[in-house]
């Protein structure tokens, strides 16, 4: 059997990178580690191929020689994803598709000729493709409300991977998240209580990319590293010995709660195993939107300090904020703004709140008819909301613009970058030195020419950069690295900016809806006008 495992295109969004990509020649910021997830599961004996439709589109050659194309797909990769569904059918391939978009709204895939509907985790949901395969079927939907065991999950097929076209690769050790944030599918998808690989199976991982030759980051994409805090700690226990016997070849990333910053051992086994930076999900500084999102963890402490703990230790944070949630006042966009200025976090994701397919706030909007129609919740950060908040739509859209604007000013972010670092832990453990590629030397030079020579920022640049050598010179050149994102982000305000004013210009075109009024305000409303 030739399977052909094609990833969908990713469009321009805060991750993408593309600037940063170009100057050290590659082209995707991380590889699908589902669909070589999936080639692992799956018998062994049969043949694979992978294209990564972010690096290159699929050759005939290729569509001739499957018998079966999988797909797998995010809610923003929907587009191409469609588009190639039907490109395959009508080259007569069966097709089987699945991840986190079709399990969602498996009705979308179906209905462009999708055969195979390979959903929730794959493994469980693959082996019963496999039988359905063997017994000769041609189409088929396969899903479970179990959980599996993912001690049981194969090290992932690396070897399939176009690796030079990557700038990070990807592990996962977790899956689940123990909290209830409203918005979240997460805990949907992957339910509340995290499963966690053995420390073996993820050091098995490591090992085989260090095989393969990989010597760069690596990101841990758990949606929570920390879920499961005492499998973690076992995990890094190993991982601590594990780099330092192979001399520190990766840089590790990942995302985690803000109750990391209560975790002292923690944030230390983490430098010390070269973990540099953390996602940490903030949302909001607003403690009401918190509340209302049901993000309890986020109001136990002070946001802020927690963010300067966490840099303390030695990790860069970068922040997720979120602007639209029910009874949010006026100037969200500002106090957003402030917050990042105040704790010093240099990159954040910023995007307008999105309803995605059965999520608890999904369901409670639908139940409530505030819902707008033909929009998708697709995180990303171009797209307005789609359903229709407590104040008017335009209000949001317009301060998240100028905040997103403000957020990524070039001078601004130097800044806090620059303040992040100052008070930045340095690792003890230092990797032994080598001569860096003529690529990242190459990169480093077009840095200093864009922000130290020919931009406004050429006073701060040098000024920074030779404090942060002076004053911390641990950190300097994880600093350089963080200079360089200013170069997506500069492009991508811009792009943030002309692609809101242009929907929000044709929503307001189609007539703007009227803000929703809770039913409780609803009721103080009639009170006060048959009082008065």
């Amino acid at each position: 059997m030739r399977i052909l495992l094609v990833y969908p295109i990713f469009p321009k969004t805060f991750w993408s990178y593309e600037k940063i990509l170009e100057l050290v020649d590659r082209k995707v910021l991380l590889p699908p580690l589902g669909l070589v997830t999936v080639a692992a599961i799956l018998p062994q004996e049969w043949e694979f191929k992978l294209v990564d439709r972010n690096i290159r589109p699929a050759t005939e050659a290729e569509w001739a020689w499957a018998d079966i194309v999988i797909f797998s797909a995010m809610i923003v990769q929907k587009q191409d994803l469609l588009e190639q569904i039907q490109e395959a059918k009508q080259r007569g391939k069966l097709v089987a598709v699945g991840g986190p978009y079709p399990t969602s709204v498996p009705h979308e895939v179906e209905n462009v000729g999708a055969d195979f509907l390979i959903l929730d985790e794959g493994e469980i949901t693959l082996p019963m493709f496999v039988e359905a395969i063997q017994r000769g079927e041609t189409s088929g939907t396969f899903r479970t409300a179990e959980k599996p065991d993912v001690t049981s999950t194969p090290v992932p097929r690396f070897d399939l991977l176009e690796l030079n076209a990557y700038d990070m690769m990807s592990v996962q050790f977790s899956r689940g998240c123990p909290f209830q944030c409203e918005f979240c599918d997460i805990i949907v998808l992957y339910g509340r209580k995290p499963r966690t690989k053995t420390p073996a199976q993820l050091l098995a991982e490591l090992d085989y990319l260090y095989e393969l030759g990989w010597r760069r980051g690596v990101f841990m994409v758990d949606d929570n590293f920390i879920g499961n805090k005492r499998n973690v700690k076992l995990l890094l226990k190993e991982l601590k010995v594990w780099m330092a016997e192979h001399q520190y070849p990766f840089r590790f990333d990942t995302e985690a709660s803000i109750d990391l910053a209560q975790d002292p051992e923690m944030m230390e086994l983490m430098v010390e195993s070269g973990f540099a930076a953390v996602f940490l999900g903030i949302e909001t500084p607003d403690e009401d939107s918190l509340q209302m999102t049901k993000k309890f963890q986020n109001t136990r402490s002070s946001l802020s300090e927690a963010v300067q703990t966490i840099i303390k230790a030695g990790l860069r944070p970068m922040a997720g904020f979120i602007i639209g949630f029910d009874g949010e006042k006026t100037g969200a966009g500002d106090r957003i703004v402030r917050f990042a200025e105040q704790a010093a976090i240099p990159s954040t994701t910023f995007a307008m709140l999105q309803a995605l397919p059965n999520t608890a706030l999904w369901h409670r909007l639908k139940k409530e008819g505030r819902l707008r129609e033909n929009q998708d919740g697709n995180i990303n950060q171009t797209t307005l909301m789609n359903f229709i908040p407590t104040r008017p739509l335009e209000d949001i859209g317009r301060e998240y613009i100028e905040a997103f604007c403000t957020l990524y000013d070039p001078v601004k972010y130097l800044d806090r970058t620059y303040r992040c670092f100052l008070m930045m832990g340095a690792p003890s453990w230092q990797a032994p030195f080598k001569m860096p590629e003529w690529i990242i030397v190459k990169a480093l030079l077009t840095v200093i020419w864009r922000q130290g020579i020919k931009r406004e920022t050429r006073w701060k640049f040098w000024h920074h950069l030779f404090s942060i050598i002076k004053r911390n010179p641990g950190v300097a050149e994880h600093y350089l690295s963080a200079c360089a994102h200013n170069e997506h982000f500069l492009e991508y305000r811009q792009i943030v900016r002309d692609q809101i004013e242009s929907q929000l210009a044709e929503y307001l075109a189609q007539g703007a809806e009227k803000p929703y009024i809770p039913v409780k305000a609803q009721t103080e409303e009639k009170t006060k006008a048959v009082v008065s």
